[in-house]
This record gives structure tokens, C-alpha cells and sequence, in this order.
């Protein structure tokens, strides 16, 4: 089985259209149609999951996505955890509890907004275990294992998590990368990062500060992600150098 990175979803935490059926300046293509924001990890027999958007259960169809050892989390907000029970099939299939892993931060959060996922609620099995992660830690399956860097990174009001695996960082949602953090994305194969708007916004890089950080790190390849309704993917492809892209639903690499 191959090592592989997948974009399930790329849109701001409406995504697009929204339920209203607004659009705002996108054009009507497939790769302007985006689910919330959530990526999967497949080494060898390893599936991990990162987010469970609201649109998981679609995502995962879409996507052939058939088994799951381990979710990590971002941070707590309803765009990166509210399809958290749709989880529960593979509880049932892998005929354990799983294991997902998060800043102390997120994890309380979870355990408070959805405490049925882990203790016993109204006769339903816990069907998840909570593990607080280090600086460094690791998710294993038989013979493989992925190797996992996270740290802080600011969102607006709140501090989420950043992620670096396999030469892989994820900044899905940030506004700004503390200075003594920024060691943790040097010598980068892909780095997939917010981009959520023209405008400045306070709890997410516009693209000019999306730039920046990848003109500061200079990954081998980047990709824009959390995009509105103002950014069209085929208005920012034009304009960007071979080695950035707006990301799409479904875009995957392989590493």
C-alpha cells in the first residue's frame, strides 16, 4: 500500500457553497465545491485522521477511505470536531476504543462537548480514547510507524496545534507561527497551510501572511487550505509560482 497524503476537505467552516447556496466570487467548478477542513494520512496499513470536519462521513466515501487506527485534532472548534460521531463505525470495526490525540486544551474541550464519545452515556459504549500529546510522539500499526512533531501555533483567542510528519507540516488554522516554532517547518518537503481570505483576519492568514511564513520557510511545495468564498481556485493557481497551489477536495500526494 502506498504512502499517502490526502486534502479531504479545504474550505473556511461554512465551505462552499454554503447552505444558503452562496458562492461569493467563486466560479461554478468541481474544485471551487469545498467540504470543511480535514486531512488523512495513509503509511502502508497506518490510516490516521486529522479533524473530524462535519462533512467526515462524505469525505471518507468520496475518498475509498475504508479503515482508521487514530485521529489527531487541531484544536476544539466545530469545524474540526463536530463529525466526531460519525467515528463510530470503525469502533465497531476495529472492535476497540480509538485512540485520538490532542493538545490538553483540545482534549478537555472534547471530553466536555462530546462526553458520550468517551465514558458510558445512556447505555452507549465510549467509543474513543484520549491521549495528551508531547512535542513528539508516535502512532504505530504492525511494522509502521508515523513519526509526529507538534507545537503551538496561534488562532485568533486561541493556541492549536501544528503538525510536521514525514517531512508533511499542517497548519490548517493559524494567524501566526511564534518565532521559536518555526524550527519545526525548516527543510520541509509540503507545507499545508491557512490561507483563509484577501482580507486580513484575526484568527487566520490572509494570503499576504500565508506568503510570507511559506516565503520565511521556503517548504519544496505548498498548499493553500481554509479557503473562502473570495478565493477562486483557478484565480489564485494563475497567479502563483509552480511550487505553491490552492489546495481541492480530494488533492493528494504521495511521500
Amino acid at each position: 500500500m502506498k504512502n499517502k497524503f490526502t486534502i479531504l476537505g479545504c474550505g473556511s467552516s461554512l465551505g462552499s457553497p454554503w447552505i444558503t447556496s452562496y458562492t461569493g466570487k467563486l466560479k461554478k467548478n468541481s474544485k471551487n465545491q469545498r467540504t470543511r477542513c480535514c486531512a488523512h494520512i495513509q503509511k502502508g496499513n497506518l490510516s490516521v485522521l486529522i479533524d473530524t470536519s462535519p462533512d467526515i462521513k462524505h469525505q471518507f466515501l468520496k475518498n475509498k477511505i475504508k479503515t482508521l487506527d487514530s485521529i489527531i485534532y487541531t484544536h476544539e472548534h466545530a469545524d474540526q470536531t463536530a463529525g466526531i460521531f460519525e467515528m463510530r463505525p470503525f469502533y465497531w470495526k476495529n472492535k476497540s476504543k480509538i485512540p485520538i490525540y490532542g493538545s490538553s486544551r483540545t482534549i478537555r474541550a472534547l471530553k466536555k462537548s462530546y462526553k458520550f464519545c468517551f465514558v458510558n452515556k445512556h447505555g452507549y459504549k465510549p467509543i474513543m480514547k484520549a491521549n495528551i500529546i508531547n512535542k513528539n510522539f508516535s502512532i504505530r500499526k504492525g511494522l509502521n510507524k508515523l513519526s509526529i512533531k507538534s507545537f503551538e501555533v496561534n488562532h485568533g483567542l486561541i493556541n492549536a496545534t501544528g503538525y510536521v510528519m514525514e517531512k508533511i507540516g499542517y497548519l490548517s488554522d493559524c494567524n501566526n507561527v511564534p518565532k521559536k516554532n518555526l524550527i519545526y517547518l525548516k527543510n520541509l518537503d509540503y507545507l499545508i497551510v491557512d490561507c483563509l481570505k484577501i482580507d486580513k483576519h484575526p484568527s487566520h492568514f490572509n494570503f499576504e501572511s500565508a506568503m510570507d511564513l511559506i516565503n520565511l520557510i521556503r517548504p519544496k511545495k505548498a498548499i493553500l487550505t481554509n479557503l473562502h468564498t473570495d478565493l477562486d481556485y483557478f484565480e489564485l493557481k494563475n497567479k502563483l509560482p509552480s511550487n505553491i497551489i490552492p489546495a481541492y477536495d480530494g488533492l493528494s500526494f504521495s511521500f
